[in-house]
């Protein structure tokens, strides 16, 4: 008899998402385990290759090394107890008021720094402040309108906040893809499992892109979605979430700003343009106020915005929430705005513009994590427990030359998933990546969000950029009762169709439809 699938699997030190010991899966990953167990290795490696070939053909690829590859998505789902989400939905939806508060103050009033509560050099000597954003108030208060914010879990089962992304938080369209593979390759996975559907993040985000429009009484608002072009990494989002909400996709050349209104060039001639969701960093945004030789914005959006005619999601200044040494003051940020406890807790980080604290980490740099605070997607980043001489003695040097640019964080040995690669299934770091949609009115968070893992074996680094996978992430439905296979019938009848932009198939549309 062949063996099947999880026979040798030996778990890793770290909390492992899927079972307790050998032979042991946890309370709410049974039926999967048992799923697993009955898939035959033949069976289980003909679905992986229908699964890449699937990811080919429909151009699900993200750019690595200067190569266009589909996107890596393991087979094995991440599961999420009802339980355990409403907890870390409750600490997503209190981060973002937090930092949404945050933002509104030090683009206006600034009351943190006068109430002594974060320093004022804090903000101005981040090297992702914009004073251009001073003054700008957003029509219905939302500068954050998609988050992106990095979970991680400890040895100990905690769940802790890694990181805030709120400028262009990417991978949502991977999320969408991965539930539509695994729902029609491996349907037999979701047996036993009421799993809450996610296929109604695009007319989560329309609805929030059309909340955040400028002009009062307009019916019908212009949303575009502006992309760097096909070169940058994530086009393939840019182009899904583009055809899913029913929006044009554009590049700066489509774009032109006259009198303080920005306009779209089209074949029946130019169209107002009210909300502009862009993927293009603030430094290339308008090389009016900004980089000047960049070709990718648009001259005059910022004027655009400072006259009331133009809404940009995510908000001009938002960078400053991202810097990872603002980061370490959020948790005081909750507890001045929201006057609450912060549900989830940060990594235990260290400033190093404390001359006691940074001689005490240049000591331990072999036993800590050091990190540019201006930094994303991985990059500069020294795990000093697998760093060689002569990287800790190169960030040492940036260090001291620098203090403020680093942060050092502990070692967190991230949780382990059983994940398929070249050896057979063995355990993989993961961390979670939960959006939330801040629609003014109310937060909304996709349940569950991008899984990522690192696919190299003992590594920690998970990002997209540095090669690392997804899985899809079920967070169960504790409502409905189980019953044979259940699958989300929102996600198995999604994206057959790219959305009508004026037609009754537009989600907005279909949003409306559905609460009527």
């Amino acid at each position: 008899m062949e063996n099947t699938l999880l026979d040798s699997y030996e778990a890793a030190d770290s909390f492992d998402e899927v079972l307790v010991g050998p032979g042991r899966p946890r309370p709410g990953c049974v039926e999967l385990y048992s799923a697993l167990q009955e898939l035959s290795e033949t069976e289980f490696e003909q679905r992986c290759q229908e699964r890449d070939l699937s990811f080919r053909d429909r151009g699900v690829t993200y750019s690595f090394a200067g190569m266009e590859a589909p996107f890596p998505l393991d087979p094995i789902p991440r599961i999420i107890s009802a339980e355990e989400w409403t907890h870390l939905e409750a600490g997503i939806i209190q981060r973002v008021r937090a930092l949404e508060a945050f933002l509104g103050d030090i683009f206006g009033q600034q009351r943190i720094f006068k109430d002594r509560v974060i320093p004022q050099r804090l903000v101005l000597s981040s090297p992702l402040f914009i004073r251009h954003a001073y003054g700008l108030v957003p029509s219905n208060g939302v500068r954050i309108h998609i988050s992106g914010m990095d979970i991680v879990r400890g040895q100990d089962g905690t769940l802790m906040v890694l990181e805030d992304n709120l400028r262009t938080p990417s991978g949502v369209s991977y999320v969408l893809e991965n539930r539509r593979s695994m729902t029609r390759i491996f349907p037999e996975f979701f047996r036993g499992h009421r799993v809450r559907p996610v296929a109604n993040y695009p007319s989560e985000l329309l609805r929030a892109l059309v909340a955040a429009a400028p002009r009062a009484g307009t019916s019908n608002p212009k949303v575009v979605l502006l992309t760097p072009g096909i070169h940058n990494a994530a086009y393939f989002e840019h182009t899904f979430l583009a055809r899913q909400m029913g929006i044009d996709l554009v590049e700066g050349n489509d774009l032109t700003c006259r009198d303080g209104v920005c306009y779209l060039h089209t074949t029946e001639g130019d169209q107002r343009v009210d909300v502009i969701y862009r993927r293009i960093s603030d430094d290339y945004l308008d090389p009016l106020y900004f980089e000047p030789t960049s070709v990718l914005g648009v001259p005059g959006l910022l004027t655009c915005v400072r006259a009331g005619n133009l809404t940009i999601a995510n908000a001009v200044g938002n960078g400053v929430a991202d810097d990872k040494l603002t980061y370490t003051y959020v948790p005081d940020m909750i507890r001045y705005y929201l006057n609450e406890e912060p549900i989830l807790p940060n990594v235990p980080t260290f400033r190093l513009e404390d001359p006691e604290v940074r001689n005490w980490v240049l000591e331990r740099l072999d036993r800590l994590v050091l990190k540019p605070v201006d930094a994303s997607g991985g990059a500069g980043i020294v795990i000093g427990p697998v760093a060689d001489e002569a990287a800790l003695v190169a960030v040492a040097k940036a260090i001291d030359a620098h203090p403020r640019g680093w942060i050092a964080q502990e070692v967190v040995q991230l949780s382990t998933c059983p994940t398929k690669v070249a050896e057979g299934i063995e355990p993989r770091h993961v961390d979670l990546r939960p959006f939330a949609i801040n629609q003014g009115d109310r937060i909304w968070v996709l349940p569950g969000g991008l899984t990522r893992v690192a696919l190299p074996k003992g590594s920690l680094i998970v990002n997209s950029s540095q090669g690392g996978g997804s899985k899809d992430t079920w967070v169960i439905d504790a409502s409905a009762r189980k019953v044979g296979t259940r699958l989300s019938v929102g996600d198995l009848h999604s994206f057959t169709a790219p959305a009508q932009a004026n037609g009754v198939d537009h989600p907005l549309q279909v949003a409306k439809q559905q609460e009527q």
